[in-house]
């Protein structure tokens, strides 16, 4: 149990850092750390790295070697911290990704100014999620101001490419040994899930490709050819009219927000079919249609069960039609991930929004997935949630930003569970 005189003086000390902590969050939404291509990821992981190093952690510089996105001109680059206590376990690992989304139109401020106005922060980022490494940050930093003794360890992680699955960013890092049960007790990710909230989890995640086949024939005689795009159709209409409704029906225990979202869903990414529309047109039937899915199943279906629905779909199109053929291929698969409600994190992150904020925590789970994924499946973290500040509604929007009061809070909750998850 944390004293009332060590939480009084690690809040002091969040307060006294205001004006750093919100300074700090600009400085990093200046790197334009941009994915795609992955600019200026090196640059990022050393900003962070000399503030951690500045905080007294030992740091170290990752390469995802063996990655195909690590290029020279690309280059993934990740930054791990790490502080011991009196002890080395138990550790905390606070996680965060240093990439962001495009800026994209529609913007009122340079996106990458890192624009203080009002009591937010402004920029690409802002929210997601580097308001939430510059909390990590100097959560860990109060405890060292005022001179707490730390009982465990904790780390820090800058970590690339999380907005593009983070295969080269905490995948790698699990995968290498940096990131597992056998050196880390504890995962908070300080995604913008909103101040008073505690992420239990996500969704489960398929895309696929379907590929429907025809006979290319002359466009003035369709009948003697086969249109893949109208056995593409024929995949989209029995989609809508059978398997959309029955996905509407099933609903997870999961608190996944919002709510719709504890529906399964799927959503066509994309179609690709017969000549490009750009280019100069000859007269053919198109033989060869593509279509890029996203099934979006919940921690009830499993991914078995998903995936042979849509083979059934398929297979009893074949069936009925004669001549539709296709081709299936699976794209991506992320299981759901979910943190009981009575894990030792959860009730001590749950404790300390009570006291800061003077409300009760709300459990949740994403719609999305995160970097949990790699943390549970990989590492073998069972004890793994997102926390930090921002509105999860603003992120990859334009003129996003962060409240500085929320900024604030979720420092001083983070830095009173780093406190109590280390002396155990």
């Amino acid at each position: 149990m944390i004293s009332a005189s060590a939480r009084e003086r690690v809040l002091k000390a969040v307060e006294a850092a205001g004006d750093e902590l919100v300074d700090f969050t600009a400085a990093l939404i200046k790197i334009p750390t941009v994915n795609p291509p992955g600019m200026e990821y090196q640059t990022g992981a050393e900003v962070l790295g000399r503030r951690l190093r500045d905080c007294g952690f030992e740091v170290h510089y990752l390469e995802a070697d063996g990655r195909p996105e690590h290029t020279p001109d690309f280059p993934r680059v990740n930054v791990v911290g790490r502080r011991q206590g009196e002890r080395p376990r138990p550790t905390v690992h606070l996680n965060g990704h240093i990439d962001v989304v495009p800026a994209g139109h529609g913007w009122t401020v340079d996106p990458f100014a890192g624009i203080v106005r009002d009591g937010r922060i402004y920029g690409r980022g802002a929210c997601d999620m580097k308001a939430g490494l510059a909390a990590a940050v100097f959560a860990a930093e109060a405890i060292r101001r005022a001179d707490v003794p730390l009982g465990g360890s904790i780390e820090i992680s800058g970590t690339v490419d999380e907005e593009s699955g983070g295969l080269a960013g905490v995948a790698w890092l699990a995968e290498r040994g940096h990131l597992t049960a056998r050196t880390v007790d504890h995962v908070i990710i300080p995604e913008p899930l909103n101040v008073d909230r505690v992420c239990l989890g996500h969704r489960g995640v398929y895309w696929f490709e379907v590929t429907t086949h025809g006979r290319i024939a002359h466009g003035s005689m369709p009948f003697l050819g086969a249109s893949a795009i109208d056995q593409m159709r024929r995949v989209l209409e029995h989609i809508h009219h059978e398997l959309i409704p029955r996905l509407a029906s099933r609903t997870t225990s999961v608190p996944v927000v919002p709510d719709l979202a504890r529906h399964a869903t799927i959503n066509v990414n994309g179609i690709a079919g017969g000549q490009p529309v750009d280019g100069i047109q000859t007269p053919c039937v198109a033989d060869q249609c593509r279509a890029v899915f996203d099934r979006r199943f919940l921690l009830e279906e499993g991914f078995e069960a998903t995936r042979e629905e849509i083979v059934e779909l398929l297979e009893r199109l074949a069936t009925e039609r004669n001549g539709f053929r296709y081709d299936l291929r699976d794209l991506m698969v992320v299981h759901p991930t979910h943190t009981p409600a009575d894990s030792p994190l959860v009730t001590v992150l749950d404790r300390h929004i009570l006291d800061v904020l003077g409300r009760p925590a709300s459990h949740v789970a994403s719609p999305g997935t995160y970097d949990h994924k790699h943390v549970d499946r990989i590492g073998g973290i069972r004890n793994c949630v997102a926390y930090g500040p921002g509105v999860l509604d603003l992120a990859h929007q334009p003129d996003e930003w962060c409240s500085v009061d929320d900024l604030v809070n979720a420092t001083k909750v983070l830095a009173l569970s780093l406190l109590t998850l280390t002396e155990s």
